[in-house]
């Protein structure tokens, strides 16, 4: 059986792709459209982890809370 990506690992993939900055609505609608339970909060939560090891930058505009992409993660690779 092929590894299968993790949740948070096919978001950051899905993030990378669209390459503009993203919000937890949008990341809830991602992950909407795979087999994954997704709500809001999850969603948020995701972000959060994935910001916290280095692969997404948060920034706050218009009060909102958005994510870009970074270069590098955790591991330094880019």
């Amino acid at each position: 059986m092929p590894d299968q990506p993790t949740r948070r690992a096919w978001l950051l993939a899905a993030i990378q792709r669209d390459a503009r900055p993203i919000t937890t609505g949008r990341a809830e609608q991602l992950l909407a459209t795979t087999t994954w339970s997704c709500h809001r909060n999850t969603a948020r939560k995701d972000l959060r982890a994935l910001a916290a090891r280095g692969f997404l930058r948060p920034a706050d505009a218009d009060g909102r809370r958005t994510y870009t992409p970074t270069t590098t993660g955790e591991d330094g690779r880019s």
